[in-house]
C-alpha cells in the first residue's frame, strides 16, 4: 500500500482549517455558518445529531456540492462557512480537503468529530429512526 488512511488524513489536515469543539460550538448559532454531518444515517440514528446540521452522506458529497451535477444541493450554493464533521474527524478531514480542492470556499472540520462534540457536552438531539417518524 502506497499510502494508508493515516497518511491521507495527516496530509489533508495539513491543508485545511480544523476547529476544536469549543471553536465550532461558538459558531453553532451563526446564520453564516452551516454544519454538515457526513456520517451514515445509521450513525445519526444511533448517536444523535447536531441541531441545525445538514446531512450530506460522505459517498455523495462530490455530487452534492458540484452545481453542474444533477444531484447538486442548493445549500452548497449559499455563501456560508461550511463546517464538516463525521464520527472521529477522519472522514471529515478527507471530505474538507476534497471539497476545498473542488473549489468550495470557507470550509473547515471539527477535530475529533461528533465523538468529541458529544464528549464535550455540546448541544445535540436524537434523530428518530426512519420507521419511527411516521
Amino acid at each position: 500500500m502506497k499510502k494508508g488512511f493515516k497518511q491521507l488524513v495527516d496530509e489533508a489536515s495539513a491543508e485545511i482549517t480544523t476547529y476544536s469543539v469549543a471553536e465550532a460550538q461558538a459558531k453553532l448559532t451563526d446564520p453564516h455558518v452551516q454544519f454538515i454531518d457526513i456520517r451514515d444515517v445509521r450513525e445519526l440514528e444511533r448517536e444523535g445529531i447536531v441541531p441545525g446540521a445538514f446531512h450530506a452522506p460522505r459517498g455523495m458529497i462530490e455530487f452534492w456540492i458540484d452545481p453542474d451535477s444533477p444531484y447538486f444541493k442548493p445549500v452548497f450554493g449559499e455563501r456560508k462557512e461550511f463546517i464538516f464533521f463525521c464520527a472521529a474527524g477522519w472522514r471529515s478531514a478527507l471530505t474538507t480537503k476534497t471539497v476545498q480542492d473542488m473549489g468550495l470556499e470557507n470550509v473547515a472540520h471539527i477535530d475529533g468529530g461528533f465523538s468529541s462534540w458529544k464528549a464535550a457536552g455540546a448541544p445535540m438531539m436524537t434523530k428518530p429512526a426512519k420507521n419511527e417518524s411516521k
